[in-house]
């Protein structure tokens, strides 16, 4: 008897927890069928109105298909960016012998404990310099490298076996054809989860793209959806319906690659 009421248990606290996380959501869609009266109304309604025109009010406001387009494009740069160096990165320091390599990965992980709002001015600066104000490289190329991800796929490498290493050396492979046709295609969970994690943080990115992309035609939808909040007054149920139609595909790319992701972050803990 006591297993049974365990998992009663275990169960009952996670369709609790479940709830809280679907609340917010759930409130959301709520929001973005009501009038703005309706979405201020106090005390708040809960059951929506129907108000199908906020979702058309969006696309009168915003350019939301350049904006789209921006998002996609940066998030896909900045992905494949990180997930290609950061791999490369992290096999040498997981599997390469070089003079000093501790210490240039605990310099490199170093930058983690640096604020990432100390980097704006400088970056600022080079995107200036550089001509790119307004342009999608200014949203990509500052993206291309991380730490973290650096850290997470070096954890990874580290847990598969080094028998497959050193019989693809015996057979005359290279540390780079080791690394392309054998270590990388074991890595993929990591590789998945790393891809997932830069996707979600790509797509929500705000600050950076209201720094140096002020044209609205060059606006991420993070930044084009920021712009519609006044300084006296914000339609509350256009934002939320421009911010659930700028969710879905993040939400579909996770509910794709849930399974690949949850295996990616279990394996980067079996060794250290």
């Amino acid at each position: 008897m006591r297993r049974p009421r365990a998992h009663i248990g275990a169960h009952a606290v996670l369709i609790a927890a479940s709830l809280v996380m679907v609340t917010p959501f759930a409130w959301q869609i709520i929001t973005s069928l009501k009038t703005l009266s309706g979405a201020t109304r106090v005390p708040p309604s809960f059951l929506p109105e129907g108000r199908w025109e906020n979702y058309g009010r969006v696309f009168e406001l915003l350019p939301f298909g350049h904006q789209f387009l921006n998002t996609v494009l940066m998030t896909a740069g900045r992905t494949v960016g990180q997930v290609l160096l950061s791999s490369m990165a992290a096999y040498a320091f997981a599997r390469l012998r070089f003079p000093g390599r501790g210490l240039l990965f605990g310099v490199f992980l170093s930058v983690l404990m640096v604020p990432p709002q100390l980097f704006v001015i400088p970056q600022y600066e080079i995107m200036l310099s550089l001509g790119w104000l307004n342009t999608l490289r200014a949203l990509i190329v500052p993206g291309l490298f991380s730490a973290f991800g650096v850290f997470l796929l070096r954890q990874f490498f580290l847990g598969l076996p080094r028998e497959l290493e050193e019989a693809a050396r015996l057979d005359g492979a290279g540390p780079l054809r080791i690394y392309w046709s054998i270590m990388l295609p074991l890595a993929r969970p990591g590789l998945v989860a790393l891809s997932v994690l830069v996707l979600l943080w790509s797509w929500n990115d705000l600050f950076w793209p209201l720094v140096v992309n002020t044209d609205p035609e060059q606006m991420t939808l993070s930044a084009g959806l920021a712009s519609l909040r006044g300084q006296f007054q914000t339609d509350y149920p256009v934002l939320m319906a421009g911010s659930l139609l700028a969710s879905l595909p993040v939400i579909a790319v996770f509910v794709f690659l849930q399974r690949q992701f949850v295996q990616g972050i279990a394996h980067t803990g079996i060794k250290g």
